[in-house]
């Protein structure tokens, strides 16, 4: 039971240890490099999942842009009400205080950035459903190894925030893998696409943030992810 949980969480706890330790023995202009290759491969995974669900799919309405649109603009005036950016800073602050790093100005930056992008797509979804129903955590298992490697890599450029990622993705996950059995009636193949696609936009915008500096409030959009599941059911309840 939740083994799937267990292996991605460790996947990333052990990325970002092996990421902390080399990232002191970078100097900073290694890395500024690093958090732009970063910022660079996500925009690329973003867009590259993003394309893929438009091309692929003629079932998404108007290609996708309507759902991107509808699903984007609905999410953000719900984050932006709920402010979940703000409670995840705020979580951010507790644990860079409780954890010993109150002086580690980037704390809470690299634990917010790390989080979404682990956090945001069908792999999370899929697997944890997956493991809770079947016990299969194939796909979680497939997802530790890129979670490892991503988080390895931002620890060294955007520091010690990013192991701590590890929490909300035991959290999502396993919360998921409990209630695999309620969640599975929604989880449709319409779904799983609507939600890869607004999913990889906010990966883009992650992507965007690494690049550019903050210049988007990710964990405000959110609720998009939640607006393309009920798009998706909406569309199959209609369909004849």
């Amino acid at each position: 039971m939740m083994m799937g949980t267990l292996v991605n969480t460790a996947g990333i706890v052990a990325g970002g240890l092996c990421g902390w330790g080399f990232g002191k023995v970078l100097k900073e202009r290694h890395q500024e490099t690093l958090t732009m290759a970063c910022g660079v491969s996500t925009l690329f995974i973003g867009v590259a999942g993003a394309i893929k669900q438009m091309l692929l799919n003629d079932g998404l309405p108007g290609g996708g842009t309507m759902l991107v649109v509808a699903c984007l603009a609905l999410g953000a005036l719900v984050g932006e009400i709920i402010d979940i950016e703000r409670w995840f800073e705020r979580f951010g602050e507790w644990l860079k205080v409780k954890t010993g790093n109150a002086k580690d100005k980037g704390f809470v930056n690299g634990f917010v950035t790390a989080s979404l992008t682990v956090c945001i797509g069908a792999m999370a979804v899929v697997g944890s459903i997956q493991d809770g129903i079947s016990g299969d955590w194939s796909t979680l298992g497939a997802k530790s190894v890129l979670d490892l490697i991503i988080i390895m890599v931002m620890t060294c450029s955007l520091g010690k925030g990013c192991v701590f990622s590890a929490i909300p993705v035991f959290a999502l996950e396993g919360g998921m893998t409990l209630l695999a059995q309620a969640l599975k009636p929604l989880m449709t193949g319409r779904a799983m696409d609507y939600l890869s696609l607004v999913g990889s936009v906010l990966i883009f915008c992650v992507g965007l943030n690494l690049v550019w500096g903050k210049k988007v409030r990710v964990a405000n959009l959110l609720p998009a992810l939640v607006f393309a599941v009920i798009a998706a059911t909406s569309g199959s309840s209609s369909t004849p």
